[in-house]
């Protein structure tokens, strides 16, 4: 994902979570890419374990924290500013997303311990669906979402928000 600078520091702080969560994902893919569907990832390799143990927490993290920060301040933000189209298309977005990587994270905690035939298969499933999904929504929210936030919120709210968000981290 090209880095990009916004002088708001709410969008420069979810662009800059955007791009790592881009590259988690690209992480994930390449996992998928190496492996068939039948030569499953050895969770003794360290390249994969140290994968497996970063997915739940990242992927937590961008639900519970990214999307409810957007859905609960970001959001109803623009809706009161006459730009509810994108909040809503977004929440709609999340509202897919979210069990993909719930459901992702369990996995691969479980996968710590190793794959089976089945398990590696519904991981090599829900991964893909999860990476496009949210590799898309990224890059949608980077070129429409930030510059929007940009372009309306005054000085003084993106002090009050942005304080708010990363004093939650």
């Amino acid at each position: 994902m090209p880095r990009m600078i916004f002088s708001n520091r709410i969008s420069q702080t979810l662009h800059d979570e955007h791009c790592a969560t881009v590259a988690l994902m690209e992480r994930i893919e390449h996992l998928l890419a190496r492996h068939g569907r039948d030569n499953r990832p050895d969770e003794n390799d360290r390249a994969v374990a140290q994968l497996l143990n970063e997915i739940a927490p990242a992927i937590e993290a961008d639900i519970e924290r990214h999307f409810a920060f957007e859905e609960n301040r970001l959001f109803p933000y623009l809706d009161a500013a006459g730009a509810s189209a994108i909040g809503a298309h977004l929440t709609e977005e999340h509202a897919a997303i979210r069990p993909l990587g719930l459901r992702l994270a369990a996995l691969s905690r479980t996968a710590i311990a190793g794959f089976d035939g089945a398990s590696w298969d519904e991981f090599r499933k829900i991964g893909q669906e999860f990476c496009d999904r949210l590799t898309a929504h990224a890059h949608k929210e980077d070129m429409a979402l930030l510059p929007l936030l940009e372009d309306t919120m005054d000085p003084e709210t993106e002090a009050n928000l942005y304080d708010e968000y990363v004093g939650n981290e």
